[in-house]
């Protein structure tokens, strides 16, 4: 199955998507990448970890120090995905992550080393899209999804120039601030989703804040798809090599809840 196939069959199925992010070299990541797949995401998100990820609040900041004291480098990021790939071929992966791991190599060394890792799209926080001859083109060029970010602030005129390019899904940040700190209204994540689908036939996937299954199925009746982090994160850190079993069961939960909210607003 082709980059393109994986991610549009994630979200062309009867019901939005679950993406659920953890952080590469936090614990047992092979086990806990598992169990979220077990659980029922649809599309995964492995962070690289970074030194000083602007957008990430305590819990994945704190996930990116543990990754990082235990030596966890660029290759070893690359080796968990090629490995997720062989143990799931038609599972969604994307790498999320910042540009300095990214680039400092070359644009066109990481195209090339994340396709052959089976990686079907990468979020980069902080190139924007005024700046995407830094990245976006290799990432195409390899068959990968350059996934972008809209914000609440994301305003007509600028909306068109996130969306040119991008491919896979729109990230849309529902609140101005940072990962897993605090949720948006329902209300105004249904106004700014709807008006970015105006504009574009990506899906609009919906993160930061969601950490319960209720959160999340509220969220999936006005989007194509929730995305998950901190909640799942702290989990890693809380029980360590006990993680799994903790992560497939709140997973469940949460692909439960959007899963079934499709058909709850058909």
């Amino acid at each position: 199955m082709s980059v393109s196939d994986r991610l549009s069959n994630a979200f062309n199925k009867p019901h939005p998507a679950l993406v659920c992010f953890i952080t590469a070299g936090d614990g047992d990541t092979a086990a806990n990448l598992d169990a979220l797949v077990e659980g029922g995401a649809d599309v995964i998100e492995l962070g690289m970890p970074f030194t000083d990820p602007m957008a990430d609040g305590p819990a994945i900041q704190a996930a990116n120090i543990r990754s990082l004291n235990a030596g966890t480098t660029t290759a070893d990021v690359l080796r968990i995905a090629r490995k997720f790939r062989d143990r799931h071929p038609d599972v969604p992966l994307v790498l999320m992550g910042y540009a300095n791991p990214m680039i400092r190599r070359g644009s066109d060394w990481f195209a090339k080393a994340a396709k052959d890792a089976g990686i079907d799209g990468v979020i980069c926080v902080d190139i924007p899209p005024e700046e995407d001859d830094a990245l976006g083109p290799f990432l195409r060029n390899a068959g990968i999804s350059p996934i972008r970010l809209a914000t609440p602030t994301t305003d007509a005129k600028r909306l068109p120039q996130v969306l040119e390019g991008s491919s896979g899904f729109l990230y849309y940040v529902a609140v101005a601030g940072i990962t897993g700190m605090q949720q948006a209204a329902i209300e105004s994540i249904e106004a700014n989703v709807s008006r970015i689908k105006q504009s574009t036939d990506i899906p609009v996937a919906v993160g930061f804040g969601v950490r319960t299954p209720e959160q999340a199925g509220e969220i999936a009746r006005v989007t194509d798809g929730v995305v998950v982090g901190s909640a799942l994160v702290e989990l890693v850190a809380e029980h360590g090599a006990q993680a799994p079993a903790k992560l497939r069961e709140l997973t469940a939960g949460l692909a439960k809840a959007v899963h079934s909210a499709a058909r709850a607003s058909a």
